[in-house]
């Protein structure tokens, strides 16, 4: 199981880039290999501001569908195109490359404090282990 160390991870299986007060969103390796291979993702809140927790949007897999929890509270600026069906659809990106061309979108943290409650990733190691 792939799992970068300057990453930070939820309970829930989301991974968060910080770059200053923008933050890149995906879903960990560890997820996308139980939910076997996606067919749809599905994000209707660009532009909305959602709290840390909250769901965002879904992906789909073959034989089910999850939801995607917020890491940190913020307002979401970006839906990767590559993964939406109106521009590249290509949602296997995330099981080829969860961590990279796989993310899912990109957020304006509106709390930095909450970062402090996310797992680094040896704590989610422990977690999914």
């Amino acid at each position: 199981m792939n799992l970068p160390n300057d990453l930070k991870y939820t309970e829930e299986h989301e991974w968060i880039k910080i770059d200053g007060n923008i933050a890149t969103v995906g879903i960990t390796d560890y997820a996308q290999g139980e939910l076997g291979e996606l067919v749809y993702v599905e994000v209707e809140t660009v532009g909305e501001n959602i709290a840390m927790g909250e769901v965002f949007g879904t992906v789909e897999a073959v034989k089910t569908t999850s939801d995607l929890y917020m890491p940190v509270s913020g307002t979401i600026t970006e839906f990767n195109p590559q993964l939406d069906e109106n521009d590249g659809d290509d949602p296997t990106l995330i099981n080829s490359d969860p961590y990279g061309a796989g993310w899912i979108v990109k957020i304006e943290l509106s709390d930095l404090e909450e970062l402090g409650a996310l797992l680094d990733a040896a704590a989610y190691e422990a977690l999914v282990a």
